[in-house]
């Protein structure tokens, strides 16, 4: 069999490059009203968050204005002001969000849906072989049991390096063809090479086989989706004319570590009233995650080739990463929708494994969210589009922002005592005039600010029932109690890691340290003492550091906690890795493990088939992204 027996007959579609410099409008684009109240929600989402900003610094500034102001009191004050609003900003769209939530809307339809040839695509690179394919056989077997308007089609798009694993993805792939049902598609192409990674692999399939689809689903390797998710996506797109892309909101499934779990607890506990308050003020200038979304082919395909992108990180001509911000900002850019609907359930993806495993996937990311800040001033982007990206960027640049304003804290806790301050001449015009960090009202800043990062936590929690759930779901009040007081201890120690880790993650990017997109482990690796050491030397130090200085005497009491969790970064990242399911029944699990979906049962009960048709032969690969 050839590699043209595993796919259809070429349907070439033209992709042409966007460039940056022009604007740029989609004849074929119908244009879109605004949804009336989206004004309302903008105003509801981001006015708060001002007004408390605003007013925290009105405070503020009061107490330094005694003598004046020096230049570090205005840094201090400009650093606490800006982490502040985005944590306000976060406060408000969760609560934009469970108003939504309590008021039960159904999605508004436009009319009955018309039949439409869907691609469901999954890209792949170096993939556990019977894994991918389990998951792709169970979706195929759920839509044709479903039947519907709807065609669909799946197509494997290998990226794969290594061919031993290729073989076993064509193996595979040909085994399966055997198994499912009559009439179902099932196609497989692997790329002679990798050049532009997801980007070019699904670019690929867009300029060759895109014209004989009028919709494609985007998965990633680890992606599985319910056949009702699909047929609501694609009701949702046929329905709406003036729609290029929607996207669904993936729930964390299949977590067994301690950190795996804490993930996955967050996003099925929080999630869903931070993505429907987003959805809320995004209106249909929503944004895309880069999977589990459909999007108009010949839209897209239009509208969101993608050139290469000088960095002013790095240097260079290079790959726009983080592709998926920038295609939703070009698509809305050329008059098509972006919409979000987050109340599609059945829509799933998993989470690393381990701290490690997070944080190399999160210095990809980094590279690819601060590439967008050369976007910032593209021709033609939406104010919105351009707020997505620059988000995305901030997310990043907020974690050199935070420990600068712990060290300024730290210098300045007992500002009477801090030798750090005798630095400072009496005659040096930077010489600060700090207030004693001691007194009540300061420290009330630093509560104030621990107390609006869990607001959201405790928010979502409380006001669960408003999202459809039932605290028996998981199972019962007692035993969420203990889940949520676990992920929030959880939280809390890791947040100081990550910050630090961030911030690396910041430096190896302007440097042009970060190179590449390579695969992550997707059981998480298994790291000896000296590499978990080496990863986390800089968070022991500065725990180290701030631990003296609080004995000492010379740093606030308050930062006690992110001392502690810096200096404990090691046994601390050994522990992300430690399985849970075996040892502590159903802890921090969400309600899809106590009342576990049908597909996740069919998808398990389908791997292992295959495993077992590939003779135990499974060569162990790792996910694209």
């Amino acid at each position: 069999m050839t590699a043209s027996d595993l796919m259809p007959p070429e349907q070439p579609l033209a992709m042409p490059e966007q460039d940056f410099s022009k604007d740029f409008r989609d004849a074929a684009a119908p244009g879109d009203a605004a949804p009336r109240q989206v004004a309302l929600w903008r105003l509801l989402a981001f006015s708060p968050a001002m007004a408390a900003t605003g007013l925290l610094t009105w405070v503020m500034q009061g107490w330094f204005a005694d003598g004046g102001f020096s230049v570090l009191e205005m840094i201090l004050l400009a650093l606490i002001a800006f982490n502040f609003f985005w944590i306000a900003f976060t406060v408000s769209t969760v609560l934009l969000g469970l108003y939504g939530l309590s008021r039960r809307e159904r999605t508004v339809t436009r009319g009955a849906a018309r039949p439409m040839k869907v691609a469901l695509l999954m890209p792949v690179y170096n993939e556990v072989p019977w894994y991918v394919l389990g998951n792709a056989q169970t979706m195929l077997q759920e839509l044709h049991g479903r039947g519907g308007l709807h065609e669909y089609a799946m197509f494997i798009l290998s990226d794969t390096r290594d061919d031993a694993i290729a073989e076993q993805e064509r193996a595979s792939v040909e085994a399966l063809r055997t198994m499912l049902p009559e009439g179902t598609e099932l196609y497989y192409r692997r790329r002679a090479d990798n050049e532009g990674r997801k980007v070019g692999n699904i670019s690929d399939w867009v300029r060759r086989w895109g014209a004989g689809y009028e919709a494609m689903l985007v998965l990633d390797a680890d992606s599985l989706m319910t056949g009702r998710a699909i047929a609501r996506l694609a009701d949702a797109l046929a329905r709406d004319p003036s729609a290029g892309l929607i996207q669904s909101y993936p729930q964390l499934i299949g977590a067994q570590s301690v950190f795996g779990r804490m993930q996955q607890f967050a996003n099925g506990v929080y999630g869903l009233a931070l993505a429907e308050g987003l959805a809320r003020w995004a209106g249909h200038e929503g944004n895309y995650w880069g999977h589990n979304a459909i999007i108009r082919t010949r839209a897209f395909a239009a509208c969101a080739g993608l050139p290469l992108l000088r960095s002013r990180f790095g240097g260079g001509e290079k790959l726009i990463m983080s592709h998926d911000f920038v295609e939703a900002g070009l698509l809305r850019r050329a008059g098509w929708s972006v919409r979000f609907l987050p109340r599609i359930r059945g829509s799933y993806e998993e989470t690393p494994a381990t701290l490690i495993d997070h944080i190399l996937r999160d210095r990809r990311w980094c590279q690819g969210n601060l590439q967008h800040l050369n976007l910032l001033h593209a021709k033609g982007f939406r104010a919105i589009s351009r707020f997505h990206l620059f988000a995305g960027a901030i997310g990043y640049l907020m974690a050199p922002v935070w420990f600068a304003l712990l060290v300024l804290w730290a210098v300045i806790g007992r500002s009477e005592e801090a030798s750090v301050i005798s630095y400072f001449s009496e005659a040096n015009p930077f010489r600060p005039n700090w207030p004693d960090m001691s007194e009540p009202k300061h420290v009330l800043v630093i509560i104030l600010i621990y107390a609006m990062l869990l607001a959201p936590k405790l928010l979502a929690a409380a006001a669960l029932p408003l999202t459809g759930s039932r605290f028996s779901e998981y199972g019962g009040p007692v035993h969420f109690a203990l889940s949520f007081l676990s992920e929030v201890v959880l939280a809390i120690l890791y947040a100081p890691i990550l910050m630090v880790q961030q911030m690396i993650a910041v430096f190896r990017t302007a440097l042009g340290l970060q190179r590449g997109w390579a695969p992550q482990a997707r059981d998480g690796g298994s790291y000896s003492l000296r590499t978990l050491a080496a990863c986390h030397a800089l968070e022991t130090v500065s725990g180290v550091a701030l631990w003296a200085g609080i004995l000492t005497g010379t740093v606030s009491l308050w930062l006690a906690p992110i001392a502690l969790s810096l200096v404990l970064a090691v046994p601390l990242s050994a522990l992300s890795g430690v399985k849970t399911v075996n040892r502590i029944r159903h802890w921090m699990a969400t309600r899809e493990e106590f009342t576990e979906p049908q597909i996740t049962r069919a998808a398990r009960a389908a791997r292992a088939e295959l495993k077992a048709l590939l003779d135990g032969n499974t060569v162990r690969g790792t996910p694209a992204e």
